[in-house]
């Protein structure tokens, strides 16, 4: 099933197409996308478009960091509407919080979660794409603009304390090192931030609480404001607890406030099933992990819900028609040779 996101997310593509020697047009009508939606934010996009656009961008120019590059000049007007709650919440806890609740608003195909450990949080970002190859493009593109959003909260000298990429590195880290600095952390378990509690609750110089109400109120009038699905709620859910193997329907039902048998009869009304949300978890966060050769073959098992790797490998053949170690070596092949599988 295809997933649609907000035209925003190619603002500046062609600028950036330009730089790198891409004829923009050319490669807009390439991937079936009007060139008019990049003047109209708010236009529907199709999500798997998108990633290929970026991902074949990126393979047609040599330039490995094609989306960072796009990160790099937005500009926290550039989210809209939701700009103007962020910029007068009262932290950057109460920010992220906001982009949590109306990220419809955002981009409704991202995810945003923190995992609070101790003095350090980790800001997760997942990307709800049906797209089976990798992502580096799309998520470079997601975790930059979330970087230049917390500072645009706690200003220019702020810094994470690490930002992470499940990616390996790029052979040239310039961009990175320009943007970053010297705290990229790649083939990480997650995409994301690495930042200290004391970032998370640090006052915001420009809060300002009626304005924030004010902003709120109108975010509330707009027509995409709407709380997500519950199937999106539960596909939400699952990516959290997948890796810690605890995606059961009970645990799942208990993390959205419903019983089991609620949970069904919601589900079905919605048209929709727990195993095959689960499923589509598992199957899109697997060929996510195995493009990455730096995660070792247990680890994938662990990381989508298997404790034992035989297990995983039964699971994997039912579903791919080979073994995984297979699919990894076919889809590194296919990397080496610049070919891109079309999403499913």
């Amino acid at each position: 099933m295809d997933r649609f996101l907000r035209a925003a997310s190619l603002s500046n593509y062609a600028e950036v197409a330009a730089q790198v020697g891409l004829d923009a047009g050319a490669m807009l009508r390439r991937h079936d996308i009007d060139r008019r939606v990049l003047s109209d934010p708010d236009a529907r996009l199709s999500g798997a478009k998108v990633v290929s656009l970026l991902e074949t961008s990126a393979a047609e120019s040599g330039c490995e960091t094609f989306g960072l590059r796009m990160a790099e000049t937005r500009q926290l007007a550039d989210i809209g509407a939701l700009s103007l709650l962020i910029t007068y919440q009262a932290a950057l806890r109460d920010a992220l919080m906001a982009l949590v609740q109306y990220r419809q608003l955002l981009n409704p195909l991202l995810m945003v979660t923190l995992e609070e450990a101790g003095e350090i949080v980790l800001i997760h970002e997942q990307l709800l794409i049906d797209w089976p190859g990798p992502m580096r493009q799309s998520y470079d593109l997601a975790v930059g603009v979330l970087y230049r959003l917390v500072r645009a909260v706690l200003g220019a000298r702020w810094r994470a304390l690490a930002v992470n990429f499940s990616h390996a590195a790029p052979e040239d880290l310039t961009v990175h090192r320009r943007m970053f600095g010297p705290i990229c952390e790649f083939g990480a378990d997650f995409n994301g931030l690495t930042c200290s509690r004391r970032d998370l609750d640090a006052p915001n110089p420009k809060a300002d609480p009626m304005l924030a109400q004010f902003a709120e109120r109108y975010l509330r009038t707009l027509p995409n404001a709407d709380a997500p699905s519950l199937s999106q709620e539960i596909q939400k859910a699952i990516y959290l607890l997948l890796p810690v193997g605890q995606a059961t329907i009970g645990k799942v039902a208990g993390s959205v406030g419903m019983n089991e048998r609620t949970l069904q009869r919601r589900l079905d009304a919605e048209g929709s099933d727990f195993s095959r949300i689960l499923n589509d978890v598992r199957r899109e966060l697997t060929t996510r992990y195995l493009t990455n050769p730096g995660l070792p073959m247990s680890r994938v098992a662990g990381l989508v819900g298997y404790s034992r790797q035989s297990s995983f490998s039964r699971w994997f053949a039912e579903e791919f028609a080979m073994s995984p170690s297979a699919w990894r070596r076919t889809a590194a092949h296919e990397k080496d040779r610049g070919e891109l599988r079309p999403a499913v």
